[in-house]
């Protein structure tokens, strides 16, 4: 069977789903990859990191990570970190980033995956977790 996600396949024909990003000899899938993003996160000392499980919500993504760092440089800290972890252990980078420090929010897209890095403030202002309440919190946080 020919792999679906060409994008997150770096074989020529495997037989993962859809959403599962192939590292090599192991496939990783949405959920795995919502685990790692929160470690990573933690890693880099994030603040009220948050799970989103969008599956049958939305049709863009399956999960929402979203954190809070403490200052601006503290953002591109967790976002350097998270893109490297991911890279190092998932061999793969975004596929669109938005955002920057000085906006005081940024957002990587890893298809099945987004995640949301903000200065709180934004995040109060942007509230996302309420757009989006509807969606059940996963508990991924150690």
């Amino acid at each position: 069977m020919i792999c679906q996600s060409r994008i997150w396949c770096r074989r020529r024909s495997c037989s993962i789903s859809r959403r599962e990003i192939f590292t090599g000899e192991t496939c990783i899938g949405a959920d795995e990859l919502a685990r790692l993003c929160v470690k990573l996160a933690e890693d880099k000392k994030a603040e009220d990191i948050v799970v989103l499980d969008l599956r049958g919500i939305s049709s863009f993504t399956d999960y929402f990570v979203i954190c809070s760092g403490n200052s601006e440089p503290h953002l591109k800290a967790i976002n350097n970190g998270i893109r490297a972890g991911i890279r190092e252990h998932a061999h793969t980078s975004p596929l669109a980033s938005e955002g920057s420090v000085a906006s005081q929010w940024l957002v990587m897209d890893y298809s099945d995956v987004l995640v949301h890095i903000f200065l709180q403030k934004k995040r109060e202002f942007y509230a996302l977790e309420s757009l989006w309440s509807d969606a059940p919190r996963l508990n991924l946080v150690s």
